[in-house]
């Protein structure tokens, strides 16, 4: 597929919300990166991780609390990406650049790699969000059907019904298959990765077999294999649904469009920011403690529209982006409840298991 263009506007609405923004930050006198809240958080969260991981692999306990603290390890493993590195890896972690670097490198230890997920998530999902084709994010052959141009199979019939065992499988696919995929195929989709320099290589190599022996190597020598594979499979399940799920409310729900570009021209419709409004929602803003696992991205319309702009001014920037979506006449998906975005995305799978929806 060829990558499209977006559309030019004499009047952007882009441009004129990024006065707004620009002008909030300058009255209050805020720098729009992370503070001292965000590093105190990251902190927890690492030291909450460490001390996990030591006390099940070195002192394990009796089984029942060994689950448990392998599956608040995947909660805490989903939390770090999403208040950590995902903050570090779009610059907005600190305004140091070798702080971010340090925060984007996380994601690493976590067993994934930053250097694919750049262009997978800063390049081609924040630009081409829900185009079928092109954003890898809605690409979930064969398993799942999330948008009306891809092809239809017999399984999709009942994903509304598994949809949450196959989302529960994103890290272990991720950690040991699509990296892998992307490294070797040297492309995401239809787009070409960067050349990868030496340090790249290493770094992808090297981060992957230290993980290896974490989480693999060094608990088996240390557990035994049965009790490895007991605690490994909770705590890596239970990360890649809360880390699924996520993305999947703010792009995979009823009212969120899949767009296409014009077949002449290859021209998406709208202009980029009007585009990541219909592709996008929010989705429980209200739950204080939603919003301090997952980073802020049930925020996830200020996200697209600011990546750069750290979590931690999503709750006031929101009140901005509303007012400017009202002045322009542009759709601002919110939905009040996590259970009722739930719904909605279950609803959109059902209306995708029909092969007649093609």
């Amino acid at each position: 597929m060829t990558i499209p263009k977006f559309s030019n506007r004499n009047l952007s609405f882009h441009t004129e919300l990024k006065r707004r923004i620009n002008e909030y930050f300058k009255q209050e006198g805020k720098n729009p990166t992370g503070n001292f809240g965000l590093y105190l958080k990251a902190v927890l969260l690492i030291v909450a991780y460490v001390g996990i991981y030591v006390h099940v692999v070195f002192f394990t306990p009796i089984a029942w609390l060994a689950i448990l603290e392998c599956i608040i390890l995947g909660g805490l493993t989903a939390a770090i990406g999403f208040n950590v590195m995902h903050d570090g890896m779009h610059g907005s972690f600190s305004s140091k650049k070798w702080v971010n670097k340090l925060a984007g490198i996380t994601l690493n230890f976590l067993g994934a790699n930053n250097f694919m997920w750049k262009t997978k998530h800063n390049i081609i999902h924040h630009t081409y969000t829900n185009v079928h084709g092109v954003d890898d994010d809605i690409e979930a052959r064969p398993f799942l059907r999330l948008c009306d141009e891809q092809k239809h199979y017999r399984i999709h019939k009942y994903q509304h019904w598994y949809f949450w065992a196959a989302y529960s499988l994103l890290y272990l696919w991720w950690v040991f298959v699509t990296d892998y995929k992307k490294y070797f195929l040297r492309r995401i989709g239809p787009t070409p990765l960067q050349k990868m320099k030496l340090m790249d290589h290493i770094s992808f190599w090297g981060f992957k077999l230290l993980h290896a022996f974490l989480f693999i190597g060094l608990p088996i020598w240390m557990v035994g294999f049965q009790a490895w594979l007991i605690g490994f499979l909770p705590f890596g399940l239970f990360s890649g649904f809360v880390l699924s799920i996520v993305f999947q409310l703010a792009h995979t729900v009823e009212h969120t469009d899949f767009p296409a570009a014009n077949i002449e021209t290859n021209k998406m419709e709208d202009e980029w920011a009007v585009h990541q409004l219909k592709t996008t929602a929010n989705f429980a803003t209200r739950n204080r403690f939603l919003s301090w696992w997952v980073g802020g991205l049930n925020f996830q319309i200020e996200h697209h529209l600011f990546p750069r702009i750290s979590h931690v001014h999503y709750p006031a920037i929101s009140k901005i982006v509303k007012k400017a979506c009202q002045d322009f006449g542009i759709q601002y998906i919110e939905y009040p409840r996590m259970r009722l975005a739930v719904a909605s995305h279950i609803s959109h799978l059902r209306n995708l298991s029909r092969k007649n929806q093609a």
